[in-house]
């Protein structure tokens, strides 16, 4: 193959390309908006340019900085999810020992669910069940009351104050249950409805 002088053109890149005079380096040559090929500053002697090295350096370190704080990020997210979890095991520990010491209280009635059970301690310490609230034994009321539980469906506890919440959430789940048993078979759940 014969060698090219500088100035020469391409063999096999024509009107694309030429060999730089000055350092013998390929460069590329753009049309411009009347059809002249012209030289592209950026590609001319770009072979062995230092700028090029510090520049190229610069956006490893760049990408490298983006991608720690990307998975900074994501690590963050994650341990939040961790304490979200771990508050919500705590939580249902809680709920089942508080559960399991109600059902082990002295009845002397069948447990119903769905009923409100008042919660009393006699002076021996002995703590007890009763269907009577405190406001119906007015000020004759023989023990102290320590608190009111409805007894659910899945014999779980909720104290007083939580009934209307729990109440409030177990309606929604049956009216998402109901909705999806009379909508047809598809692939995804339909919460449409549901908002509040």
């Amino acid at each position: 193959m014969a060698q090219k002088t500088a100035g020469e053109d391409v063999v096999g890149v024509g009107e694309l390309g030429r060999l730089d005079p000055p350092t013998g380096a390929l460069t590329e040559r753009v049309p411009d908006a009347a059809g002249q090929a012209l030289v592209s500053p950026y590609h001319t002697r770009r072979v062995g340019n230092p700028e090029d090295l510090v520049e190229l350096a610069q956006q490893v370190q760049k990408a490298d900085e983006f991608i720690r704080a990307n998975a900074t990020n994501k690590l963050l997210v994650i341990a939040e999810q961790i304490r979200h979890l771990q508050s919500q095991a705590k939580k249902v520990l809680e709920d089942a020992q508080r559960d399991a010491e109600l059902h082990h209280v002295s009845c002397s009635m069948v447990k119903k669910p769905g009923n409100i059970y008042y919660l009393y301690k006699r002076a021996n310490g002995q703590q007890y069940f009763s269907i009577i609230a405190p406001k119906e034994w007015g000020a004759s009321c023989p023990n102290e009351f320590l608190g009111a539980y409805k007894l659910q469906h899945d014999l779980s506890w909720t104290p007083y104050d939580n009934i209307a919440k729990k109440d409030a959430e177990v309606s929604m789940m049956d009216k998402l249950l109901n909705q999806q048993m009379a909508l047809p078979q598809c692939s995804e759940p339909n919460f449409q409805g549901l908002t509040q």
